[in-house]
């Protein structure tokens, strides 16, 4: 079959790799039909994923066919169409029963990092009765490619997280897909006011068609001045830190009221300035946060009802021959204006 392997820091091809199989009772092999890119994907790809080794098949996001199923697998069965969480949950460990699926022992974020991931033909999906979602009949299977990873990491890592509740003021640092995600379910809790806060005009235009009542360009604006003229002096109420770079989670410590919370969402490959003599006094709640899809279920219902559109997120299709041009596109966003690109394998 055809993936895109990484092969070390700055480095992936599209190769001809083995069909994976069946190696333990839970698992299912899936037939992709969509995947995408994700911005940790481009993390990998710079090294600051050391988990991810030379030769692994990336991609943790997708829909497909169920294939094959092994024999303790109850829930599926071949020809049933799914969705593919991010994190792989065995159900059954102390953490997933705590609702930390990101942490199971036998689980977590494994796919395209520390096993094979869905950048390809086929995937083998360990624990496949907990770590797949049937998909509705007549659903936009090209938009719930959306809610394996960025819709739920958004929800849970930026909104829950950070606590954002009616009448609140809001920011969000980083107007990319999971910024952008953030954006769209932090309107469940009908804040007063979203900032959203970028470099790139296109992005902040978009945020704006999505429902930010504020959108400030960091290069050119005094955004922590600004901010302090939308709140009174206070500052946000919720700061969500949506990139994964130094300078971003500084501008969120700038930015959060007292009181307030800096709910970390990105992805971080260097250490972070952490500017306690400023903070130490302001009662400021700092969270991080690898995803759980906890709340899969609960956005496949919103997405269904049409509360959800996902699918605003897609600007630009590919085939899996294309996935090199694919990866160009999405990691020059400034130039290609890609939000989310889906592959149909």
């Amino acid at each position: 079959m055809k993936a895109l392997v990484y092969h070390g820091p700055g480095q992936k091809s599209l190769d001809d790799c083995p069909k994976p199989a069946i190696q333990a009772v839970t698992d299912a092999i899936v037939r992709i039909t969509r995947t995408t890119i994700c911005g940790t994907d481009l993390h990998i790809l710079k090294g600051d994923v050391p988990t991810c080794a030379p030769g692994r098949i990336l991609g943790h996001e997708g829909v497909g066919i169920v294939e094959e199923v092994g024999s303790a697998v109850s829930r599926y069965k071949p020809g049933d169409h799914v969705l593919i969480s991010c994190i792989t949950s065995c159900a059954r460990c102390d953490y997933c029963r705590r609702g930390m699926y990101s942490h199971c022992r036998d689980g977590g974020w494994i796919l395209g990092n520390v096993i094979d991931g869905t950048q390809a033909e086929f995937v083998r999906i360990p624990h496949a009765d907990n770590s797949l979602h049937p998909i509705p009949a007549g659903a936009d299977e090209e938009a719930l490619v959306m809610l394996s990873d960025i819709l739920p990491t958004g929800y849970e890592c930026g909104v829950l997280n950070g606590k954002i509740s009616p009448g609140s003021s809001v920011a969000i640092v980083g107007a990319g897909p999971i910024g952008l995600a953030a954006l769209l379910t932090a309107q469940f809790y009908a804040p007063a006011s979203i900032v959203m806060i970028d470099l790139d005009d296109n992005r902040l235009g978009v945020a704006q068609q999505f429902g930010a009542t504020h959108v400030l360009n960091s290069g050119r604006e005094d955004v922590a001045q600004k901010i302090r003229e939308l709140t009174d002096g206070q500052g946000v109420d919720t700061a969500i830190e949506a990139v994964g770079v130094p300078a971003t989670f500084e501008l969120c410590e700038k930015l959060v009221a007292p009181g307030g919370v800096i709910a970390n969402v990105g992805v971080h490959g260097t250490k972070v300035d952490l500017h306690l003599e400023d903070l130490w006094s302001r009662n400021v709640t700092i969270t991080t946060r690898l995803v759980d899809t906890v709340t899969t279920p609960m956005l496949l219902k919103t997405v269904q009802s049409g509360r959800l559109q996902p699918a605003k997120l897609i600007t630009h299709r590919f085939g899996l021959g294309e996935i090199l041009q694919a990866y160009e596109t999405f990691g020059h966003a400034a130039d290609s204006h890609a939000l989310k690109v889906v592959i149909e394998a």
